[in-house]
Parts: structure tokens; sequence; C-alpha cells
């Protein structure tokens, strides 16, 4: 299998990875290795001691979002159009690139990856489903030292998704389902240890991120999926927006969307609870 027929499919495996690595250079995937996990700012350090062959490191901190001294926007705002083009042509990006992007945080950071560069108006852009512990699981090989590809020419162009504030999040709580994929305590408002308030968008429904993959990272099967939708009246043609703690998760329940085909996009809140509660204005829901 060639780099040209994964284009545009959300979820890719190991095995087709390996497989499209092994393809001429003018068709082998751009491979970005996003790794990123809560509380830690090693993943470069993670990268270089080893990686996907070929695999580019790409911050999330400083090109897949840009942190404000502020605040304004959340905790992980999006990038301006310029930092993310400039991060994606260092890691090699062309405008002509399938690329595959892969974390250690069960398709999260990568997620993430995926959803910005879709915005930006590069579809041809999957995750390696299971990511870097489904690689080394499969015995495939591995490289080790920094990468500096030869520079890309993306251009960005972000719009193509939707992307919400506060107010207009509130609007899809209230006319349409606004899916919070948060771990579930967290949506109901218990052992918050991460933002100020605890809590939820009032009219808002549970639909951890977490919860959408196996014990290996690897996301459930179809039919579990899109009962995991179901069951929240998630269904082709819905109003449906997502929101998390920081605008990460939320591209996560995206992914999961998209691999199991609903049509459209999911519309992402992206400044998400850490931007919510930053006007103490704003109504709080608790419970379940």
């Amino acid at each position: 299998m060639t780099a040209p027929e994964l284009t545009q499919r959300p979820l890719l495996s190991v095995h087709e990875l390996s497989q499209a690595l092994q393809a001429p250079d003018q068709h082998r995937p751009v491979v970005l290795d996003v790794r990123y996990q809560v509380g830690r700012s090693d993943g470069r350090e993670q990268h270089a001691a080893g990686h996907i062959p070929g695999a580019a490191y790409l911050d999330l901190d400083t090109v897949l979002a840009h942190v404000r001294e502020d605040g304004r926007g959340g905790r992980h705002p999006l990038p301006e159009p310029e930092r993310l083009q400039a991060g994606l042509r260092a890691a090699g990006v062309r405008s002509d690139s399938q690329v595959v992007v892969y974390d250690d945080w069960r398709s999260i950071a990568a997620a993430r990856a995926w959803w910005l560069l879709r915005h930006a108006g590069h579809a041809q852009v999957s995750v390696l489903d299971g990511g870097w512990q489904a690689w080394q699981a499969a015995d495939l090989p591995v490289e080790t030292g920094e990468v500096v590809p030869q520079e890309g020419d993306v251009t960005v162009a972000p719009g193509r998704l939707t992307v919400l504030d506060a107010d207009q999040a509130q609007r899809y709580a209230q006319s349409g389902t606004l899916l919070d994929a948060r771990p579930a305590n967290r949506f109901r408002g218990e052992d918050e240890t991460v933002d100020p308030v605890a809590g939820h968008i009032p009219g808002a429904v549970s639909l951890p991120a977490l919860e959408l993959v196996d014990e290996t990272g690897r996301f459930l099967p179809r039919e579990q999926l899109t009962k995991a939708f179901h069951d929240r009246d998630v269904r082709d043609g819905g109003a449906v927006a997502v929101y998390c703690g920081s605008g990460v998760q939320a591209c996560h329940v995206a992914l999961a969307a998209a691999a199991v085909g609903l049509s459209g996009d999911l519309a992402v809140y992206a400044g998400s609870w850490s931007d919510y509660i930053t006007d103490p204005g704003r109504p709080v829901a608790t419970g379940a």
C-alpha cells in the first residue's frame, strides 16, 4: 500500500504505515511524532531516544498551540497560522504530503495535530492507531537521534472546520448537542485538579475521550464507537459540538466521529473549559 492510497483516512494501522514507508521517496508519507502528556515536557527527548524511522518531532505547546501569558483562549489556544505553518514546514510537511501523526497518549495529542492540519486545509492526514506503543508491540524498526527533514512548503489556511467561542458553545448545549470529552468525574465536578473551577457547561453531555480507546490505546471497534455516539443522540445531520479542558481531547472525539463515518465535522470549542471559566458570570453545572 502506497501513501496516496491512504489519503484522508482518519486512522491507520502500524502495518499499513510500515508498508507505506517502503514506498519511493516521493510517495512516502511524512511522519510526525507529537508525543505529549500532561505534566511532562520531555517529548523531544523521548523522540531522540527512539522513534519511527524518519519521524520528525512536533511540539504541542509551541506549534500545535500558543499558550498566552494572559491566559486568553484557555490552556492550549489555537496557534496563529504563521506559527503552525512554520512548525509544519520545519517538520518537512509539503503541500502534497500524506501526513501520519502519532503519540504515546492514546492518540490524544496526535488527534490535535490531525484536526489542526485539516482545519488548515491539509486533508491528507491520518493518525496512527495505537501510536508509539503499537509500533513497538509490532516489533517494527526504531530509529534514534534528531531528525532534520528537508523544509516543506505547506501553506496553512485556517477556516476549513467549525471553531466555536464560549457563547456559541452554550447555544449548542441548548439547541443541539454539546459533548464534554473530559473524564466523567471532572464533568460531574468531582476530583478537579486541573482547572480552578469544577463542573461543566449547562446542558452538555459527557463523552470521555479516553473511553473511546482500549487499554492498548487503539480505538474501539466501529460498532462500539458508533453506539457511544448514538447513545448521546449524535447522528448524521445533527448540530453537534465538542469541548474538553483545553481543546485537545475534544479533537480526539472529533477523530473518533470521523473514523466511524459520521457525516460533517463536529464543531470544536477550542478554548474549552479553561477558557469558559475565565468569565465568572458564565453558568456552571455539576453532577451527571
